[in-house]
């Protein structure tokens, strides 16, 4: 994937989205002009501490600003520590308990260390009453990633800084439309609507570098919380000791909170999704949750043998089958000519979704589930959880698979179709 463009948002005039989340929240809340909003002509839009209104959405139509709207706004009544502790507070019990009980005291020691740039805190506010959910996980993720750098016994600034990259870490979603938010990221997404979300790390690194004081370590982790070591993430594809072991330590929580979004998930479907594919995450640093994980689940009955028996038969031929489908409509790359610029685009679909394929299938034979054997204890526990993060998987295969084909069209376009279907095997 190739590296986004800096001038994917530009701070000198205002993004529609981030717009409208701020005039949405000012129906409720106070937010006024820090200082005159001035064109690049010079001429005035909206004068100084006046409450902003929908009026100003048409006043700033195709307007090129002076200054950064972002920096010409303050929440006056807006986020503040006492409001992110009644937040927090509010974690201890439900999913996450286990994870974030035992380091409760230390997260609320920890909190008022965490900054509230008056930009971030303006589209932190906005984000709590027009986009709520988003909100929430935001929350949800400076306390699990706190948690999990309280649990390996980090220093405070480590601390401080793994919650304030969690709470901040989704914040270019301000500029996206709502439609493809997070909260949308195991559905299925066309190839556009796809690159639209990749795109949301490099919108925050952009915004917090440029527009506030955040510390660097933490503007990285923001650019690298869709990362993977093995070079499986976005937007950068970075792997390895490219990445910053804040923003892996982010990565690893987002992709627990992800998991815990599906319909019936629990902080087992968490733990599963850090260690479903070897090598995505620093097993070490994800030891945490996945301990949590276990002293959840304890106790819990294990699922009935026979049922179980054909779940998992049923979940090891799938992912063959999604393997001998993508091997039958390969084309054979050697053999394209410069002007087949449609099956070359299969051609890298394929040989993305088959790398990918492979690494699921790798995690798929680590975990055991395939063996009879599997069928008492711990593995078994956490066979439902796996077959959900394998089903999550493909679908993430599919949109990989799709973004790295590009907009391809006629013949192209049906055989990469055909590809995409074929990913889901039997577990559609």
């Amino acid at each position: 994937m190739t590296t986004p463009s800096s001038d994917v948002v530009d701070f000198r005039s205002a993004n529609p989205h981030a717009l409208e989340t701020i005039l949405a929240a000012s129906e409720t809340r106070t937010i006024i002009a820090a200082r005159d909003i001035v064109d690049l002509k010079g001429v005035k839009l909206w004068a100084r501490d006046q409450p902003v209104s929908r009026a100003l959405q048409e006043r700033l139509l195709d307007r090129g600003l002076k200054e950064p709207l972002e920096t010409s706004l303050r929440a006056k009544d807006g986020l503040n520590h006492e409001r992110l502790a009644r937040e927090l507070a509010a974690r201890m019990n439900g999913p996450l308990a286990a994870l974030l009980q035992p380091a409760a005291a230390a997260l609320m020691a920890a909190l008022p260390s965490v900054p509230l740039h008056p930009v971030a805190q303006l589209l932190l506010t906005a984000a709590q009453d027009a986009r709520p959910v988003a909100f929430a996980h935001a929350v949800d993720a400076m306390a699990v990633a706190g948690a999990m750098a309280l649990a390996r016994r980090a220093p405070a600034v480590v601390v401080t800084g793994a919650m304030t990259a969690g709470l901040l870490h989704d914040i270019g979603e301000i500029y996206m439309s709502p439609d493809f938010g997070e909260a949308d990221i195991g559905a299925t997404l066309d190839a556009d609507q796809y690159r639209q979300l990749v795109v949301h790390p490099h919108i925050g690194q952009l915004l917090l570098s440029q527009l506030t004081d955040t510390r660097p370590d933490v503007v990285r982790a923001v650019a690298e919380h869709h990362e993977r070591l093995d070079g499986s993430g976005f937007p950068r594809c970075l792997q390895g000791t490219a990445l910053s072991p804040l923003g892996c330590l982010v990565a690893a929580a987002e992709a627990a909170l992800l998991a815990l979004r599906e319909p019936g998930a629990s902080l087992q479907h968490a733990s599963v999704a850090l260690r479903v594919v070897p090598g995505e995450f620093d097993e070490h640093m994800v030891g945490p949750l996945v301990a949590a994980a276990r002293r959840a689940a304890a106790g819990q009955p294990l699922p009935a043998p026979t049922r179980l028996r054909d779940d998992l038969t049923r979940l090891d031929l799938a992912l063959q089958s999604a393997l001998n489908h993508l091997d039958a409509l390969a084309p054979d790359a050697e053999a394209l000519g410069d002007g087949d610029t449609g099956q070359h685009a299969i051609v890298r679909a394929t040989v993305l979704a088959r790398h990918l394929l492979l690494r699921l299938r790798a995690g798929w034979n680590e975990s055991g589930l395939w063996s009879p054997a599997a069928l008492d204890g711990e593995a078994a526990a956490e066979a439902g959880a796996v077959q959900d993060a394998l089903r999550w998987r493909l679908r993430a295969i599919e949109r990989a698979a799709r973004l790295a084909a590009g907009p391809v069209q006629g013949e192209a376009a049906d055989t990469l179709d055909e590809v995409c279907a074929g990913l889901a095997g039997e577990l559609g």
